[in-house]
């Protein structure tokens, strides 16, 4: 756990893991965390680069419209993981199946914004937002389209520690969490 002299500062040296219910692990920093009275949360960023899996539905050749699909099914994944895998091979960047996402480790090429793409998202209380990725490589697998994205700003996850001293993921919805997400997002900003 880290201590309370580092709770103000990045600390790019201190790393966590979190794991899923699968017992994957996503390694991450701890960028900031903050100590209340009964817990520790920490914001955190993954050390390898996260990506996401992007397929292209065009059932229509002739149209001009083509909709960009999300990847989030864990049986789609897998069955595609191996072409992903090895068209960023071909990159240079090895492809990893984390924990919370997907990751890959290497180098990213300069960022082209030719290949960049705005994905816009819906969210039920914010109306919609969108999000800029950066190509690394597509590929085909059974007749449709993948691109994999990662995208131009951190990825960051919340987490504290529960009364057992291991690391929980926290909903930024969770009741009461507000003021503490608030806190470590603040001392973020002011590190950049």
């Amino acid at each position: 756990m880290p201590s309370p002299s580092n709770a103000n500062q990045n600390n790019q040296e201190e790393k966590v893991s979190l794991f899923d219910e699968e017992g994957k692990s996503l390694v991450c920093y701890v960028e900031h965390f903050l100590e209340t009275s009964d817990r520790t949360y920490l914001l955190l960023m993954p050390v390898d680069i996260p990506v996401s899996i992007i397929s292209w539905d065009d059932d229509d050749p002739e149209s001009d419209d083509v909709e960009a699909v999300l990847l989030e099914d864990e049986a789609e994944i897998i069955e595609i993981f191996a072409n992903a895998k090895a068209v960023l091979a071909e990159h240079n960047l090895s492809l990893k199946h984390s924990a919370y996402t997907l990751t890959a480790t290497g180098e990213l090429p300069p960022i082209d914004e030719e290949e960049v793409l705005t994905l816009s998202l819906e969210d039920e209380d914010q109306g919609l937002d969108s999000e800029e990725l950066q190509l690394l490589a597509s590929f085909y697998h059974s007749d449709r389209k993948y691109s994999v994205y990662t995208p131009l700003t951190p990825l960051l996850f919340f987490a504290r520690y529960d009364n057992r001293g291991e690391l929980e993921l926290v909903s930024p919805e969770e009741e009461g969490f507000q003021p503490i997400l608030e806190e470590l997002l603040f001392e973020e900003l002011e590190d950049r």
